[in-house]
């Protein structure tokens, strides 16, 4: 069992920026994938981005690209997300989780996530 907790969402304004965190109790050989996915209200969840341990695949849904960057503490066990010029539409409740998809294509894809966080809300006003 591989606990999740997040930390650092909050209330911003539009161009604002926010740094998440998300601290694993371990990493096992099936949790080498840390993502982080979004909810909004009345709307699905979706994937945001993901990093392998290791630190060398990342992905990113093309709306964050060039705004959010996602890394790597080892030694803390700590995924974070800077987030950078939000936007209102970014509004949501941020997860991370952790698994292992098989290919780089696959991180995106939420069944492939073992263990989730509870999530921690970013409000972006305009």
């Amino acid at each position: 069992q591989v606990q999740l907790v997040e930390s650092g969402g909050g209330l911003v304004q539009a161009g604002d920026s926010l740094r998440l965190s998300c601290a694993a109790s371990a990493r096992t050989f099936s949790t080498r994938t840390m993502g982080w996915f979004r909810q909004a209200p009345g709307k699905e969840r979706e994937f945001v981005a993901a990093i392998s341990w290791a630190g060398g695949t990342t992905d990113y849904t093309d709306s964050v690209k060039g705004r959010f960057t996602v890394s790597i503490d080892n030694a803390k066990n700590t995924v974070y997300l800077q987030m950078n010029s939000l936007k209102p539409e970014d509004t949501a409740v941020y997860y991370c989780a952790t698994g292992a998809p098989v290919t780089a294509q696959a991180m995106s894809l939420q069944q492939n996530y073992l263990y989730w966080g509870q999530g921690t809300q970013v409000t972006v006003s305009s």
